[in-house]
C-alpha cells in the first residue's frame, strides 16, 4: 500500500520520508496508552553508495516526558543503499497522551569517507 509521506527531507542526496499512523486497535486511551506506528522510506538519490550507520530519535511526549533512542542502524539493520535504491522500514512508539511528536537524524557513511 503506497503511503503519502507526512514529513519529507533531503540532505546530501539522501531523502527520508515518514508517515506516522495512530493505531486505535492497539491503544488504550483510558489507561493513557496511545500507540503510533511510523513508516520510513529512505532513498539514495545521490551518485555514491551510502550505508546507514546510526540513528537518533527524540520522542516528545507531553504527558510522559521525553525519550531519546540512539543506536546502530534501524530495526537491527545497517542497510547499504546503492544510488537509486530505497530502504523502507516501520516501527512504533507508545505515548502517555494523544499528542506528541518525534524528531531525529540518521548518520550515513560513503566509500569516500563522507
Amino acid at each position: 500500500m503506497e503511503r503519502t509521506p507526512l514529513f519529507q527531507r533531503e540532505t546530501h542526496g539522501i531523502r527520508v520520508s515518514v508517515q506516522p499512523v495512530y493505531l486505535p486497535a492497539d491503544s488504550r486511551p483510558e489507561q493513557a496508552h496511545f500507540v503510533y506506528a511510523y513508516f520510513v522510506k529512505i532513498e539514495n538519490r545521490g551518485s555514491q553508495p551510502a550505508q546507514l550507520v546510526r540513528r537518533f530519535w527524540h520522542i516528545h511526549d507531553p504527558e510522559g516526558g521525553d525519550t531519546e533512542i540512539e543506536g546502530e542502524g534501524v530495526v537491527g539493520e545497517q542497510p547499504l543503499l546503492a544510488p537509486g535504491t530505497v530502504h523502507e522500514y516501520n516501527s512504533y512508539c507508545v505515548l502517555n497522551g494523544p499528542l506528541g511528536h518525534m524528531e531525529g537524524r540518521y548518520h550515513f557513511s560513503r566509500p569516500d569517507g563522507s
